[in-house]
């Protein structure tokens, strides 16, 4: 069974999680290229595994737009997305990002791509820099 840890960016909010990892998905809705301001979500699920909040729990938001079940978890000091329940709290939802521990598994696809940014496509081939380019 493994164990992952994670925080927000301004570490005020901590937890960690026990347990696998049924799917990892990078989504493309339009929904989650709001969440995120980018391209798409990557986001882990788990059915089995167990969230623990180790410090910041009450800075913990959760919004769930319009009731619709599409949900966002976030700090309320820094605005980093945090992991939530869904599902009446059967399925646990972990953004990859938020996570300080190295995950050993790769995203099983791309769902909701016909949602996708008009610019994304053939990424790979636009230049790459290993930091800000001057």
């Amino acid at each position: 069974m493994s164990l992952h840890k994670g925080a927000c960016l301004c570490g005020s909010v901590t937890f960690e999680i026990e347990g696998d990892f049924e799917h990892f998905y990078l989504c493309h809705c339009h929904l989650c290229r709001k969440d995120s301001g980018s391209a798409h979500a990557a986001n882990l699920f788990s059915s089995s595994a167990t969230l623990r909040w180790l410090s910041g729990e009450h800075l913990v938001k959760t919004f769930d737009f319009q009731s619709s079940g599409h949900m966002k978890s976030f700090c309320t000091e820094c605005g980093s997305a945090l992991p939530h329940l869904q599902m009446q709290g059967t399925l646990l939802v972990v953004p990859a990002g938020c996570l300080d521990t190295e995950l050993c598994i790769r995203p099983d696809g791309h769902i909701f791509r016909a949602d996708k940014a008009a610019w994304d496509h053939d990424l790979e081939q636009i230049p790459k820099f290993a930091e800000l380019p001057e």
